[in-house]
């Protein structure tokens, strides 16, 4: 695990340095106005403890007997109706025994309340041990045990959200989804994409981004699309790695004990969702920034995708498109990411290496010796995948 306790007023970068915050931190007189909706928590909470995530404001409130997770985000990144459809889906997967805080309600029954241009929300804590509280974004999991554990976990939860009805959420700021990657000619996609969000719009006029595309995304698309096309849509968490779960104890060998943050859920595929799984713990992304060489631990691969098969089989037709979608599964949350940087809070710097680090550089790694090894490794599994007995196949809720 990386990173240490965040400075008070810090929060996580784009890089593995602290850096001040976008948003201002919530503070206890802030919370208390907020929690005075919610019949269920005392009023007179305090702030104990800031999150050092970046793109929203976020922190534990707590009381003499109690605690709750509040959550501010700016309306240009979250409204309440996005927050509602996250929040259904939460609901879904703990009524069907996924371990995620439950959203608390407010005196009328919203899950949200709104005070000028933020809207908040209050959840209750997550069950079990927060080990990864202040690691920074994509470190790798602690043990391959860990790894083991949470594949599992992300099966379970995979099982438990088939059926979920909720559409997909419209592609917007700090959004992930799948069209990209399943259209038949994702420039034209990404063309129409433009015309409903004039703030990614405004920074790609001055990129050569239909070349850039061209050259190091679109031929790792056209490989991945005509394998996702006949899999099953469906909800997943959208941003499962190791710090947004807790778990059982502080041993190597702990099991996942809940999960949470759910704001990149969305109706993607199961594959889709497995693969953002391995791209945020299990490759070095920060060193291309450092030492040049991202290097990925193919024991965690393994241990991850075992733990997984052990609870929901892959098909051979998801095993064998894993493998094409990884160098892919960042594009549209890369993008996303863009345009945050550029047309909310107005980091050209940022937005800038969201799009030639992030969008770009991680397509290309998987050209180099490093990124063609976990593709062999991944391609490898899914011809075993095909080559097992049909019995082994199944991926029955």
């Amino acid at each position: 695990m990386t990173g240490g306790a965040a400075l008070p007023g810090l929060v996580h970068g784009m890089g593995t340095e602290l850096v001040a915050p976008d948003w201002a931190p919530l503070s206890s007189a802030e919370a208390r106005t907020v929690l005075a909706s919610y019949p269920a928590v005392d009023a007179t909470a305090s702030v104990t403890w800031t999150s050092p995530r970046p793109w929203s404001a976020a922190g534990l409130a707590r009381w003499p007997g109690g605690a709750v997770f509040v959550k501010r985000h700016h309306v240009r990144v979250r409204t309440a109706g996005q927050l509602a459809a996250e929040h259904r889906f939460i609901g879904w997967l703990r009524d069907r025994g996924i371990p995620a805080p439950t959203v608390l309600r407010t005196a009328t029954g919203a899950t949200t309340t709104q005070r000028g241009d933020f809207v908040y929300e209050v959840h209750e804590l997550a069950g079990g041990l927060d080990l990864y509280r202040d690691a920074v974004s994509w470190s790798p999991f602690a043990s391959l045990s860990h790894a083991r554990a949470a594949g599992g976990a992300l099966a379970r939860l995979h099982r438990a959200a088939a059926g979920f009805p909720g559409p997909a959420r419209p592609p917007g700021v700090l959004l992930s989804g799948c069209d990209l990657v399943l259209a038949a000619d994702p420039l034209a996609e990404l063309s129409r994409l433009l015309g409903q969000r004039p703030g990614l719009a405004g920074y790609l006029a001055a990129r050569p981004w239909p070349d850039d595309l061209a050259r190091h995304v679109l031929p790792a698309i056209r490989r991945a699309a005509p394998l996702l096309a006949g899999l099953p849509r469906q909800w997943g968490h959208g941003d499962w790695h190791p710090s947004n779960l807790t778990w059982t104890s502080a041993a190597s060998t702990a099991d996942v004990a809940g999960v949470f943050d759910f704001g990149l859920a969305n109706r993607t595929l199961a594959v889709h969702d497995l693969a953002i799984a391995l791209e945020r713990s299990t490759v070095s992304w920060l060193d291309l920034a450092g030492p040049g060489r991202a290097e990925a631990d193919l024991d965690s691969i393994d241990a991850l995708l075992d733990g997984y098969q052990a609870v929901r089989p892959l098909s051979p037709a998801e095993a064998a498109a894993l493998a094409e979608v990884f160098p892919v599964v960042h594009v549209e949350y890369a993008l996303a990411e863009v345009e945050y940087f550029h047309d909310v809070v107005h980091s050209p710097g940022n937005a800038s290496l969201a799009y030639d680090g992030y969008l770009l550089g991680h397509a290309q790694w998987f050209d180099g010796p490093d990124g063609a090894e976990v593709l062999a490794r991944l391609r490898r599994r899914a011809w075993a995948v095909a080559a097992a007995p049909a019995s082994r196949h199944s991926c029955r809720p």
